[in-house]
């Protein structure tokens, strides 16, 4: 008899926990609204650790996306600020804003990727300097204040996060469209079989034909993308952008991915097991201000304790095995 892999149902156990114990302690937690809320917001950090997933599990690191985020955000807002004038207040001018924000997280995540890979400079040190680059770029920019999308276009743009199928908002069914790829590229593609293949072994890998440089540029340049892709959906939020934009994103983003239990060295990566542990952070994070129990500020401090954790049971696994 196949005996049940604790590390893997354990996540799962812990999601439900927090639904009973969320339940328990105030009743609106179950609420479609309340749902929703946690839903839509958890999405701008789903998008990412789907990337994260797929980086963390060549065996890299991107510190930065928390601070790309940001920037990606400002330079949106400023295109279409800028071309309202001459092309209206329009769909038109926001697809072209959307257009920036992916472009520019394309570019982004190559620069990262290819400093890392053709450079041959640490993962850490790479995006630990553009996570610096980017965050003081729209700070910059927006003068030390804030960077806001014009009342027009903020109103136009306003239902690409607020509006959806009944209480079923477009980030979250963004984000279940991306996750479900995501799981599928990582398990029945060759991209994703190459991924896993680099971070357990990049000298196997590469006596195997894979492309290592190559592969790990790419999972930078995916990562990049999805950070564009949350831009599009967090913008319509608030219609703003500031030095203080996704700060602690990396942070929530990174403990997602090693909650979901895909190993930090590397070499095992599971896209379903991110999605759940960015709905636990943020069940966790909902539950605490709904009963009140936690100062709102301690949230960075609980998400730390988490990723520790998280990764002393990988290794005290990894000791079993």
């Amino acid at each position: 008899m196949k005996r049940i892999d604790l590390h893997l149902l354990g996540p799962l156990v812990a999601l439900v926990g927090l639904f009973i114990l969320g339940a328990l302690l105030n009743p609106a937690f179950l609420a479609p609204a309340n749902l929703s809320n946690v839903l839509a917001r958890s999405a701008f950090i789903g998008l990412i650790a789907v990337g994260m997933t797929f980086v963390i599990t060549q065996g890299g690191l991107d510190l930065s996306v928390g601070s790309m985020a940001a920037f990606l955000a400002g330079i949106t807002i400023m295109a279409m600020n800028a071309l309202a004038p001459f092309t209206g207040e329009n769909w038109g001018t926001i697809l072209i804003g959307m257009g920036v924000a992916m472009a520019g997280g394309v570019l982004a995540g190559f620069v990262n990727g290819a400093l890392i890979t053709r450079a041959r400079i640490e993962a850490f040190i790479v995006t630990l300097g553009t996570m610096g680059i980017f965050r003081s770029l729209v700070t910059w920019l927006a003068d030390g204040g804030t960077l806001s999308l014009d009342s027009g276009l903020r109103t136009l743009y306003r239902p690409v996060y607020f509006s959806g199928i009944g209480w079923i908002t477009w980030p979250i069914i963004v984000f279940a469209i991306v996750a479900i790829l995501g799981e599928w590229t990582m398990r029945h593609t060759r991209f994703g079989r190459h991924v896993e293949a680099i971070g357990s072994n990049d000298r196997v890998a590469r006596y195997s034909a894979v492309d290592v440089e190559r592969v790990r540029l790419m999972t930078y340049v995916l990562l990049g993308a999805l950070v564009g892709l949350a831009t599009i959906l967090y913008v319509p939020r608030l219609g703003s952008a500031s030095g203080s934009t996704g700060v602690l994103w990396e942070l929530e983003a990174i403990a997602a991915v090693i909650i979901g239990g895909t190993a930090l060295k590397g070499g095992r990566g599971r896209v379903w097991g991110t999605v759940v542990g960015v709905l636990i952070l943020s069940l966790i994070d909902n539950i605490l201000n709904l009963a009140d129990l936690v100062s709102p500020y301690l949230n960075g401090a609980i998400q730390g304790v988490i990723i520790v954790l998280a990764v002393v049971l990988q290794r005290e696994k990894r000791s079993a095995e």
